[in-house]
């Protein structure tokens, strides 16, 4: 439905409305240029939205909403409010369909260390060496293309192959380290393995990927300093943007 947003100023039938905001010729009900997007219920403008995301779009390390408060003159709240409507924006429907050529896979685990947590923390949290307790995040990269992260619950073999069979076109080369859950792809795709107990480069890495992990934890460990597990998604959504 095409509808005319030239704003009904001077009719003789209509108070004039205020600045941005328009009626539909057809239905007579009133929007804005903010209905339908992430700015949309926000009483905040243009003026302070833009500002918002050229920062977190140019910043590699990402930016904390505590900056955000200080360089446009809003509550802490608020820029943490505005901060994750923007990582809203910046998600990626996946709608370019599958990845293909040479694809790296990896997981990496976020979470706490335990030198930084209290003594009571530490023993409620930390009952192993490893990953126990930590955040999952698993990677698809392909090479010189995009990346696309995702959140997942275990890292166990069906989750693992699920997410590559989702986003990988059968019959591409795929780089893995030698965790036991990829173990099984030769059947579709040209699975290469790297065993980091030997080396990192041996012919076969995933280098790209270990890249794109440092920048994701530089920007929590350095920026954020710490994130709920609840919320890792969005940071993960900002920086594979």
């Amino acid at each position: 439905m095409l509808i005319d947003i030239l704003p009904f100023v001077g009719q003789a039938e209509d108070h004039e409305l205020p600045i941005g905001l328009w009626r539909s010729d057809e239905n007579r009900q009133k929007f804005s240029l903010k209905m339908g997007t992430v700015f949309e219920a926000s009483p905040l403008g243009p003026e302070k939205w833009l500002p918002v995301m050229w920062m977190l779009v140019n910043c590699k390390n990402g930016v904390s909403s505590w900056e955000i408060h200080r360089a446009i003159g809003v509550t802490q709240k608020t820029a943490w409010f505005m901060l994750q409507r923007a990582r809203l924006a910046l998600q990626d429907p996946k709608t370019g369909g599958k990845l293909g050529g040479e694809a790296e896979v990896d997981e990496t685990y976020i979470g706490g260390k335990a030198r930084n947590m209290h003594k009571r923390v530490r023993e409620r949290r930390v009952m192993s060496r490893g990953p126990e307790g930590k955040a999952i995040v698993m990677g698809v990269l392909e090479r010189h293309g995009e990346v696309r992260p995702h959140v997942i619950p275990t890292a166990g073999q069906r989750v693992l192959q699920g997410r590559v069979r989702e986003h990988v076109e059968p019959g591409s080369e795929v780089f893995t380290d030698a965790h036991p859950g990829y173990m099984g792809l030769g059947g579709e795709y040209a699975h290469k393995v790297i065993d980091h107990a030997e080396a990192y480069v041996k012919g076969i890495h995933t280098n790209g990927l270990e890249n794109f992990w440092s920048l994701l934890k530089r920007g929590i460990g350095g920026t954020y300093l710490s994130v709920e597990p609840f919320h890792l998604f969005r940071c993960v959504d900002e920086q594979a943007f």
